[in-house]
């Protein structure tokens, strides 16, 4: 009887980690892993781009407000746009610099 028993859990436990699902996947019923991996839905993105894309986009912002201001500066980096718009302020006027 405990020799059935310890044969049933083991085939259970195979039969689990046979399984064709992710180990997160909650309805453990799909065909293959990449259905499984497809119905959950989920993306792969890359912490480092996406810093580097929010950097970007602050900088082009900025770029783009000093512009509407009339101030033309040295190029689309912070510290060159930071720079244009204090020699315009100091001047009190719109600057190419």
């Amino acid at each position: 009887m405990q020799k059935q028993q310890n044969s049933q859990q083991r085939d259970m436990e195979i039969t689990f980690s046979m399984s064709n699902c992710r180990s997160g996947c909650k309805t453990q019923d799909h065909a293959n892993w990449g259905e499984c991996a497809k119905a959950a839905n989920f993306s792969i993105t890359d912490p480092l781009s996406n810093a580097a894309s929010k950097l970007v986009n602050k900088e082009l912002n900025a770029y783009r407000n000093a512009r509407k201001d009339g101030i033309q500066p040295a190029s689309t980096k912070i510290k060159d746009i930071e720079k244009a718009v204090r020699m315009s302020d100091k001047a009190g006027k719109a600057l190419q610099a």
